[in-house]
Order: C-alpha cells, then structure tokens, then sequence
C-alpha cells in the first residue's frame, strides 16, 4: 500500500521515522512518499522525501503573517504531490495548522485520513474538535487521558502508548555514564544542571536569559545547555559568552542522562526529561499580557506533559513574564539531591511510565494503519 505522511517539526519527523519504520514491517511492500525531515528520510527513503520541514516551519503570528504567500503556495504543492501519488492513506502527523487543512482537501477527494498524534485541543482551539469528526478517518492519540477526552466530544481514538517511550528506550542503552559523558566533555565534577530553553529561537531568546541568571545562584552545580542543532549556535552564545556555561548541541539525552535535574520549557522535553528520569523544574517566560490570559485562553490545568497525563502537579510550573527567579530558585533546590521533592517525584516518574506505556507504540500504531486499510480494501473487494 502507498502512504504519504506529512510531519512538519523535527519531533514530527522523529516519529514519523519510527512509524515508517513500523510500516515497512507490518506492510513489507509498502511505498512512501512525505513532507518531514532527515530521519524520515533514513527510514523511508530520501527520493520519497518531498520537502524538509526547514522549508515549512513557521511559528508564531507574526511569521505566519510575514509568510502567507510562502504557505499558500506550499500547500498547493503539498496537494499537488499528494495526488500525483494517489496514497492508500494520508497520515498527517502533528502540526495542526497546516495538516488540519490537508485533512479537509484530502477527505473531498476520498483519500482516507489517518491523524496520529491529535492536535491539542485539549489545551486550545477545541473548535478543531468539529473538524476531527468530519474529515479525520482514524485518530491515533499518544497520551493516556486522550482516551476520555476525544470520546466525550464525538470522536474515538485510538491510544497504543507514545512514541516517545521508542525514541527513549532505543537510545538509552548506548548513553555514556555520568562519568564517561564529564571526561568525554571535559566537565569537572559537580553535578550537572541541565538546561532546556526550547527549540525556537523566540523560546531561546525568552527563556535562556532567565536560565543563566538563575544558574548564577549555584555556584557547586555547572550548568549545561542542550541546544538544538537547527538553530544557529550564535543565538546560544550571544547569552552564554562570559557565563561559564557550557552548550551542547544536538546532545539532549545525553546531557539529561548526566544532569542531577533539569530546569526545562514547556511542550515535549518535559516529558522527555521525565522519562528519562531527570528531576526538572517547568521554567517558560512569555508576554505579560499573556500571562494575564492565559486562564481565559488555556482549557487546561497544566502547560506540562508531566502533570496532564498524571492529572496533579508534580512538576514545578512557573509561567512569567519577567526576570525574577525567586520561585525558580526555591523549586530546583527542592529537586537536588537530598531535596524535599526530589524523590516524591521520581516515584511519580515511574507512574508517569506506566502510564505511557512501554516501548513499541510506533510499530503497534503502524500495524493498526494497515489492519484499518486492509479491512477497507476487503469491503471494497466484497462490493464489487
């Protein structure tokens, strides 16, 4: 059968690697086709890659403005190529903006539309709810509370755990020792703070000045940023210069493996640092007035993947506007080893696994797609 997926961030692009991998085992004469980046092209193929979401990601008003006319025009090749194709399946992986509009086109033209990994709106813009119903096949959600959710607004999901418990548990084993990581980076031998200020470079600017001053206050921990290897290294450096802080580039799991805690933004390292059972803090600075409303705006509780699907706060979420570091401060000692949250909260690390689930959600997702496709084909084949 013919997919074509469309993943357009690099954490799209790593589970849809994962799921093509999936596919080409639970489906061996399988043909791809995508949007996404250089891991789905490992897995599937780089002929079957379209376009690189470096060409696609816009965030932000003020960019998707800046951009309309790059996004019309993308999208009018995305439809293009689709068709050419003529998939079996369109499986649109994350990025709401863009794949909700592709699943309206795509649903027109009778092309069956898997969504894997929902659109949060469960956080915001719950009116996309509509959408789901009308123009998505199958939803395939990877967070366990989902599961309540979506039924009780009219759409049925289907949860086989998240992908993330893959992406962790295939890079654990070769993850260097604490020890082996400080000699290999020469680190002295304090305990490891990381830092995760975020994967765009308005969330770096934001959040990284509040960071280092913040690791001012620790003198007897070294601090060390994970940054992301799609932006570019001067946007680290123009905060770091003079600091003594060190910045490690496209070495996240490592860095977290080593770190005795974590100060991390909001959004998919937060889980990640959980499950890979680093103590964090939830730092994320944004505008005053939206701090102002964010209870009027956000439909939930929590902004952390952490305390979502746990249900309670058991990480520390601090949402400001400015520079102050009081409360940061006070909730990362709590983390440190021998502190009075610390080890409360690896316990609730281990529920937070559980309820994940374990490895192989990618492969059980892909094997549910071409179950669900093969059904279709022998209703058709019966029809005839």
């Amino acid at each position: 059968m013919k997919y074509y997926l469309i993943a357009g961030e690099p954490s799209g692009d790593l589970h849809g690697a994962n799921l093509i991998e999936g596919l080409k085992r639970s489906d061996p004469e399988a043909r791809f086709r995508f949007w996404g980046g250089d891991k789905m092209a490992a897995a599937g193929g780089r002929d079957a890659l379209a376009k690189h979401y470096r060409e696609t990601s816009f965030f932000g008003i003020v960019q998707v403005l800046a951009n309309l006319g790059t996004i019309r025009r993308q999208m009018r090749e995305c439809r293009a190529d689709v068709a050419a194709f003529a998939p079996d399946a369109l499986v649109l992986i994350d990025y709401p903006g863009f794949n909700m509009k592709m699943a309206r086109w795509a649903h027109g033209r009778g092309i069956r539309v898997f969504y894997y990994i929902a659109p949060k709106v469960w956080a915001w813009r719950e009116w996309r709810v509509k959408s789901i119903r009308r123009y998505v096949d199958r939803l395939f959600v990877i967070f366990p509370f989902e599961r309540e959710w979506f039924p009780a607004r009219g759409v049925e999901p289907l949860f086989e755990g998240n992908p993330l418990a893959d992406a962790v548990e295939a890079r654990r084993a070769a993850l260097p020792s604490p020890e082996e990581f400080r000699r290999s980076e020469g680190l002295d031998e304090r305990p490891i703070v990381a830092l995760l200020a975020g994967s765009r470079r308005g969330e770096i600017r934001d959040n990284l000045p509040l960071m280092v001053a913040l690791a001012r206050r620790f003198p007897d921990r070294q601090f060390v940023v994970a940054g992301v290897p799609w932006l570019d290294r001067a946007l680290y450096d123009e905060w770091l210069k003079g600091t003594g802080i060190r910045c490690l580039v496209d070495r996240t799991y490592e860095v977290l493996h080593a770190a005795e805690a974590a100060v991390v933004t909001s959004g998919t390292a937060t889980l990640e640092t959980a499950l890979l059972g680093t103590p964090e803090v939830v730092v994320y600075r944004t505008l005053r007035v939206q701090c102002w409303l964010r209870p009027y705006v956000l439909k939930v509780p929590w902004v952390s993947l952490v305390n979502l699907n746990l249900g309670r706060e058991s990480v520390a979420e601090i949402i400001q506007w400015d520079l102050d570091i009081a409360r940061a401060e006070e909730e990362l000692r709590a983390i440190l080893t021998g502190g009075a949250k610390r080890e409360r909260m690896l316990r609730d690390f281990d529920e937070l696994r559980r309820l994940i689930g374990g490895p192989g959600a990618s492969e059980r997702v892909a094997r549910r797609m071409t179950d669900e496709l093969r059904r279709m084909e022998k209703r058709r084949g019966g029809e005839a």
